[in-house]
């Protein structure tokens, strides 16, 4: 399963970005990682149009080298690209750390800058032509994915329904549907992966408010008794948890949707991740759809989320009443059956 790598941003890559973007002067910076940080390699100032800037990028890169180059563009002059150089041909443990780092790097220097992404796996993907074919390539109509297929299913549907629950239906649409909220592919592919692995695991996801978009906060092993340290005790946040156990018959390992949302979250947080936790739900029952571990039919829903372990998930479940049952059943023979007693008559008067 994919991680965060924890490195994290030197002070001096942090001062340089920030006088670039004050000064608007400087066209790229690339960043690379040196002894566990995200350090500065070297600025490239403004010299004509963004496409015209690009073609300095093919002396400035290597051909098995990753590196992170953080572009300025031409319009609107405030915003900035993240490119993100990974190539073909560099080496695994490379690909790895700036894969896991990358999320480091724009949380670190301010996500908001940043309006667009760019992955590129060669020179070739950097060049004025491919920039531009990237370009018309966010600004086509996107296809429907099939989660977004089942959600505009659901809509149609429920504009079907007699005019007489028309206020059934918009509480339903609001609160049942969620609101619409956006997946990152980031997340996108760890839910997935979470779905393919055989191991317990956590997906932990939250919502950036400015964009109603999921972003992927963290993913790791964890076990049940674990997920009381693991959630955020401050914050609310959405969780998948790949939970192998023996509670039924056979043994299975099934994804569990927890919705965390503590009594000190902020309250406009905490009514956006409430109206969003179906959407998130059903959405990710069509994501998991074709994978081996199935996801519950329940969602669990926690303000504490201390509460949460083995225990409580048995109980919220039902397993702990199934494991009751099952093994109050003792079979006939065994020393732990009891054999029914005739209850005694009267005693008999004497004459």
């Amino acid at each position: 399963m994919s991680a965060t790598s924890g490195i994290g941003v030197s002070p001096e890559l942090s001062s340089q970005f920030s006088s670039a973007v004050d000064s608007r002067s400087v066209r790229f910076i690339k960043v690379s990682v040196q002894n566990e940080l995200l350090v500065h390699d070297l600025s490239v100032p403004i010299e004509g149009t963004l496409n015209e800037d690009l073609a300095k990028l093919q002396d400035l890169l290597h051909d098995d080298v990753p590196a992170y180059i953080l572009t300025k563009l031409d319009d609107p002059a405030t915003e900035w690209l993240a490119i993100f150089y990974v190539p073909d041909s560099a080496k695994v443990r490379d690909k790895m750390l700036y894969a896991s780092s990358r999320a480091s790097l724009l949380k670190s220097l301010g996500s908001t800058t940043f309006s667009d992404n760019l992955f590129a796996t060669s020179k070739s993907d950097l060049t004025p032509e491919a920039y531009l074919a990237h370009r018309k390539h966010v600004a086509a109509p996107k296809p429907l994915s099939a989660r977004e297929q089942e959600m505009a299913d659901i809509r149609a549907a429920e504009r079907e329904i007699a005019p007489s629950y028309e206020g059934s239906r918009a509480r339903q649409a609001i609160v049942g549907t969620g609101v619409g909220l956006q997946w990152s592919q980031e997340v996108e592919s760890a839910v997935e992966e979470l779905g393919k692995e055989e191991e317990s695991g956590v997906v932990i996801v939250t919502i950036d408010t400015s964009t109603e978009t999921l972003v992927l906060s963290s993913t790791f092993h964890a076990t049940a008794d674990s997920l009381k340290s693991s959630l955020p005790s401050a914050e609310p946040c959405y969780a998948f948890f790949a939970w192998p156990h023996n509670y039924t018959n056979p043994p299975k390992r099934e994804i569990l949707f927890i919705y965390s949302c503590p009594s000190t979250s902020p309250v406009k947080h905490r009514m956006l991740y409430s109206s969003g936790s179906s959407g998130v739900f059903q959405a990710a029952k069509v994501l998991l759809s074709s994978s081996e571990s199935s996801i519950n039919a329940r969602k669990i829903e926690t303000s504490d989320p201390t509460e949460l372990g083995e225990a409580f998930l048995k109980s919220e479940l039902g397993y702990d009443t199934a494991v009751e049952a099952a093994t109050a059943k003792a079979p006939l023979g065994s020393d732990s059956a009891r054999s029914f007693a005739k209850p005694r008559g009267p005693a008999r008067r004497r004459p």
